[in-house]
């Protein structure tokens, strides 16, 4: 499928990109090449290949979902700039919080 420069205008108009006229003969040429080679993708009988999730035949191992805190909060909000709080998380209404400054007034 060979594109011409009208062609190639419009496609750019309609994809809201501005494409000086002296670039719409390599342009086009360009796309011109991209299509053919879609077209001759597309020439490949594939009915009766398999669709690919991967290229190597391989089944990763599964860890056990299970959530964890990492047990190291108060490592983490040790870095935290000024005013980080750590509450001993075995209280079970409080536990390590990052303070921010207020933004809604």
């Amino acid at each position: 499928m060979a594109l011409d420069k009208d062609t190639v205008a419009r496609i750019a108009r309609l994809a809201r990109l501005k494409v000086p006229e002296e670039e719409l003969g390599t342009l086009a040429g360009e796309l011109s090449g991209i299509f053919a080679w879609i077209e001759q993708l597309n020439e490949i009988d594939t009915r009766d290949v398999e669709p690919l999730s991967s290229v190597s035949d391989v089944t990763l191992p599964l860890r056990t979902d299970k959530v964890t805190d990492g047990g190291i909060a108060a490592k983490v909000l040790a870095n935290a700039p000024g005013g980080a709080v750590y509450i001993d998380p075995s209280d079970r209404n409080a536990g390590g919080f990052f303070t921010v400054p207020k933004v809604v007034e």
